[in-house]
């Protein structure tokens, strides 16, 4: 195995087109940590690290966490990084969303390159309006918590440069994305959330450091926690890597063909199916909405008490019990999470995946499943296929996303390692690293080297079937 891919990594150096490919992406990652190091003027640092760095669980720790984990922790510090791509994500989601409702999006889609080039362009503009808005209420909120020097707080033009900043921060990494993809290999933008998140890994190991002593294992961390969360990592790893390339395939015969004395056609392939289609999205929503009822109860309750610790009457008892049940880990948060996760499961693959449009095309491709009438049972029977497979797909994103928060209420367990664990980050470092190492493995074979998946020899998979068959 170790010699399949020391082999792999000399084949790439081989390969002066892919080496250098590979280089430009790493060189446009440094620039990108660079930049992760230029504050904001005006900002009190140490305090704002300070401030983000004592987490209880409340809501704002949720959302400076995810947040980080989009901007590569820059969050913490203020930085002209600070929104990260976040905003850029958030208007190609939402455009990606409006193309199925909106006709003439939809119309622009259809056109190609120069429509695709259109609603790229939209998407920028939207960007912008979105940092400008997101900036603002950064500042707003650190300098509401007195984490800005008061002697800038109240200068217009620290708002101006500093807003300005942030967004300038943002279309400067969508266009470092951009340049990764063109002349780097990887998804650019999934490229830089993936160094975000890798890069808090030091963190994690500092604190497994900080907290092992196997003298003291009831107030520190023992030999027996230490294995649990390494055999955990591999476990949950090893699941997310199974579950992200899991498929179910389905057969499709080609229709043979008569011309002259030579029949064509009647090839036997199949047509793929991923269990998790909808990828990270559904958590990603999901944790993102699970934010807003904390909120909401937190400030009913505080609206209830007048501020008393004292709990009387029936509003404010029913407000604590809301406000308690919300938290972060408990048992309705984790439910209501779960339930959101099968939903944008759902509505994902309603929003991406048209069995009618897919079985209309294998219609005119002369293919056909075998067993079922070209046309609308071909489509029932793809909807069906889908919304099974869905099912299986959700479950897993649902056990991905609750085995952090359930390892840290028990175990005691800092988020900063069980986010390693399990969750978004998890799923997103799993799925860029397969797309790099499938474009890698590309490139080798159409040089006719071998890599880190196929045979000696550059043209057959090392790994088989149960059946016996290539994968």
């Amino acid at each position: 195995m170790f010699e399949s891919i020391f082999k792999g990594f000399g084949n790439i150096a081989r390969i002066p087109e892919l080496r250098n490919k590979i280089l430009f992406t790493l060189g446009m990652l440094a620039v990108f940590r660079i930049g992760h190091w230029i504050p904001l003027p005006g900002v009190n640092q140490e305090a704002l690290s300070a401030s983000l760095n004592q987490q209880d669980g409340s809501t704002f720790d949720q959302l400076a966490t995810m947040i980080s984990m989009f901007s590569g922790a820059a969050f913490s510090h203020s930085t002209i990084f600070g929104l990260g791509v976040l905003p850029y994500i958030s208007a190609s989601i939402i455009f990606q969303l409006l193309t199925t409702v909106s006709p003439r999006l939809k119309k622009l889609q259809e056109e190609g390159p120069t429509g695709r080039q259109k609603i790229m362009e939209w998407t920028r503009y939207a960007t912008i309006g979105l940092c400008l808005i997101q900036g603002y209420g950064w500042l707003q909120y650190i300098n509401v918590r007195g984490l800005v020097y008061a002697e800038w707080s109240v200068t217009p033009l620290w708002w101006v440069v500093s807003i300005a900043a942030l967004t300038a921060g943002t279309v400067f990494l969508m266009w470092l994305g951009e340049q990764i993809d063109k002349y780097g290999i990887g998804n650019g933008v999934s490229m830089i959330i993936m160094a975000g998140i890798l890069t808090q890994m030091p963190t994690a190991i500092t604190w497994i450091v900080n907290n092992f002593d196997p003298a003291n294992p009831a107030e520190k961390m023992g030999y027996l926690g230490l294995l649990s969360l390494i055999l955990g990592f591999v476990v949950v790893t090893a699941g997310a890597v199974l579950m992200t390339v899991a498929q179910r395939r389905i057969p499709v015969q080609q229709a043979k063909h008569t011309r002259g004395r030579k029949v064509f056609g009647g090839q036997r392939s199949y047509l793929p199916l991923r269990v998790n289609h909808s990828g990270v999205m559904p958590v990603v929503f999901a944790s993102s909405l699970m934010i807003f009822p904390s909120v909401v109860f937190n400030l009913l309750f505080n609206t209830a008490t007048g501020g008393s610790a004292e709990v009387t009457g029936f509003w404010a008892r029913t407000f604590s019990w809301l406000n308690d049940q919300f938290a972060y880990g408990e048992y309705v948060y984790v439910l209501g999470e779960v339930l959101l996760i099968y939903f944008f499961s759902y509505f994902w693959i309603t929003v991406q995946f048209n069995p009618e449009e897919m079985a209309k095309q294998l219609k005119e491709h002369g293919s056909f499943i075998p067993g079922l009438r070209p046309g609308p049972r071909t489509a029932e029977y793809l909807e069906a296929v889908m919304e099974r497979i869905t099912y299986v797909g959700a479950a897993f994103l649902s056990a991905i996303a609750i085995l952090p928060m359930v390892i840290s209420r028990q175990l005691g367990v800092d988020m900063m390692v069980t986010q390693f664990l399990g969750g978004t980050g998890l799923l997103i470092v799993v799925s860029v690293v397969l797309d790099f190492i499938q474009r890698v493995e590309a490139n080798l074979l159409m040089r006719n080297y071998a890599g880190f998946l196929t045979g000696e020899d550059g043209k057959g998979p090392r790994i088989q079937s149960s059946r016996g068959g290539a994968m």
